[in-house]
Order: C-alpha cells, then sequence, then structure tokens
C-alpha cells in the first residue's frame, strides 16, 4: 500500500517564488469511505454480526461525543485521543474576557505511536504533471517518513524535518499569543 501524491507544476503568484513555475505537491484524494462500508468491513474483520457492530459503533460514537464536550480527551482505540480545543483573542484587561473572544471551536485529533509508525513507513507515489497537466515523472518516497505532530509543532514524529504539502493543518498550539493570534485552550 502507498500514499498517492501529485506534483503539478503551477504558476506561484505571492511569495519568494512569485511568477514563477514551481512544482507543488498535494495529496490525491480518494473517495471517502461510508459508515456502513466501514460497518461491513469491522463486522467481517470481528466476526460479529453487522447489527451488533452498528449499535457498539452508534454507541460509540455517542460515548465519545457526550464526553468529548464535557471536557475530556477520549482515547479512540488503535487510533488516539480526541478532544475539543478553541481560537481565541488575547486581551490585557480580564474585564474584557466575553465568549465573542473565540474566533473558532475545533476538534483536535492526537495519533498513537502505532499510527504514526504506520504512517511513516508508508510509500508515498508521487506522479508529476506539466503545467499542460501531461503526466512528466513518477517518483517512489525514499524520505525519512517524519509525521508531523500537531501537539508538539516543533518535534516531528521520525526525525527531520518535514514539509507541509497538504496545507496548512498546525496553528497556535496554545503558548501564548498576541492580542490577535489565536490561542488553543
Amino acid at each position: 500500500m502507498a500514499l498517492k501524491v501529485k506534483a503539478k507544476e503551477q504558476l506561484i503568484k505571492v511569495g519568494k517564488y512569485a511568477d514563477t513555475y514551481r512544482y507543488v505537491m498535494m495529496p490525491e484524494l480518494y473517495t471517502g469511505l461510508s459508515q456502513e462500508k466501514v460497518i461491513k468491513e469491522a463486522a467481517l474483520r470481528s466476526g460479529v454480526s453487522r447489527g451488533v457492530m452498528q449499535a457498539c459503533w452508534d454507541a460509540a460514537g455517542e460515548v465519545i461525543k457526550a464526553w468529548a464536550t464535557e471536557g475530556h480527551s477520549v482515547a479512540l482505540p488503535g487510533l488516539g485521543t480526541m478532544r475539543f480545543g478553541l481560537r481565541a483573542k488575547s486581551v490585557a484587561n480580564v474585564n474584557e474576557v466575553k465568549a465573542n473572544l473565540i474566533t473558532t471551536r475545533r476538534i483536535i485529533f492526537t495519533p498513537t505511536t502505532d499510527l504514526k509508525d504506520e504512517l511513516a513507513s508508508t510509500a508515498v507515489q508521487i506522479t508529476c504533471y506539466d503545467k499542460d497537466g501531461k503526466e512528466v515523472k513518477r517518483v517512489t518516497s525514499a524520505d525519512d517518513g517524519t509525521v508531523e505532530d500537531n501537539e508538539n509543532s516543533n518535534a516531528p514524529s521520525g526525525g527531520g524535518s518535514g514539509s507541509n504539502t497538504g496545507g496548512n493543518t498546525g496553528g497556535n498550539n496554545g503558548e501564548g499569543g498576541g492580542d490577535d493570534e489565536p490561542n488553543e485552550n
């Protein structure tokens, strides 16, 4: 199994490389798997009926939702933990603290070490396309398998310094911020 990535030659419009063509990598988008398909496969792998698996799935979802909205970090077996967080503006005076300072509510997922290791060891296949959409090269990864750790954005898992090829997933990790910088709790 391999992750599929495309590198497309695009005209960069801003920043250091403005007005030049550069190969920009992004994940190939896969189709979403329906809950029904996941339940069917989980039932098959576990040897329980689909009805029992559906009941367990629904109950687990309700428990996770209830506990997470009470402020708990909730374990997702075999995957990691999830919790809710937020981004908010900071203020200098306690009398200025109000709910409208909250700019975003977030769901924060922290993967298990096993899941990060699995991702790090998965090959990456890159297909390169020129600006006309013609395939010009295929590459299979030989990188160090660095996995970004959103909980500690300065310490990638797997060594080395990774690059962001899938969009901005990070942000302020709760270490303060200025008057207009987001904070996360």
